[in-house]
């Protein structure tokens, strides 16, 4: 099974008490186990880039984390330093208030300039829409924006809400966007069981700081 699942998880440490000792420790079990990526946060992006060169394992980093209601420069200022420090893939939160706010297009755009940025440095942008906070016809509509943007993955959660990724979440999400967008599962996903029921909903990584415990 670990070979099943490994290639799913995103290895994170987003804690706000985050040391560089846990980053190190968190590359050395990537690499180890070949998971498909770190998550760590942009002062240690230099760190897990080196500790994990020719590896294999992606280096993702957060943009406007955890609220996502920073403007729009600061994320794109913020986007452009990671990849210039070496991150090979953008987790970036959608400006929620905005959303709630009917402002759509400002969040369109807003994505789209991330996509596009990421894209010319041959990287990979990841949505963080935080489900926990939105209706269902929210979630659809919001998939609806991420196709317009041209992103590469939407993402269930940052960790930091009531509650994280449901199958319920990403079986929505699945259902109303194209197979080329993929969808990354995380928040509170801390056994093998939940990790294999969200990958089988339809969930194409996994975030999770207990990325070895699920193995």
């Amino acid at each position: 099974m670990e070979q099943s699942l490994a290639p799913y998880i995103d290895h994170t440490v987003l804690r706000p008490d985050t040391t560089q000792q846990m980053v190190a420790q968190l590359c050395q079990e990537a690499a180890a186990h070949q998971f498909a990526a770190v998550c760590v946060p942009p002062c240690f992006v230099r760190q897990a880039v080196d500790a994990l060169q020719d590896t294999g394992v992606q280096i993702a980093t957060v943009i406007g984390f955890p609220l996502g209601y920073q403007l729009a420069k600061v994320k794109f200022f913020e986007a452009h330093q990671a990849l210039t420090e070496g991150a090979t893939e953008i987790d970036v939160v959608m400006n929620i208030a905005a959303f709630k706010s009917g402002l759509l297009d400002d969040v369109t755009a807003e994505l789209h300039e991330l996509s596009t940025l990421c894209h010319f440095k041959n990287a990979v942008l990841k949505v963080i829409i935080e489900t926990a906070l939105l209706s269902p016809e929210e979630i659809i509509q919001i998939c609806a924006i991420c196709v317009q943007a041209e992103v590469d993955y939407v993402k269930t959660s940052t960790g930091f809400a009531a509650r994280g990724a449901s199958v319920e979440d990403i079986q929505l999400m699945r259902a109303n966007l194209p197979e080329h967008i993929k969808i990354k599962a995380s928040g509170g996903i801390k056994t093998k069981e939940a990790a294999l029921a969200l990958v089988k909903a339809g969930a194409d990584r996994i975030g999770t700081s207990s990325g070895v415990s699920l193995l």
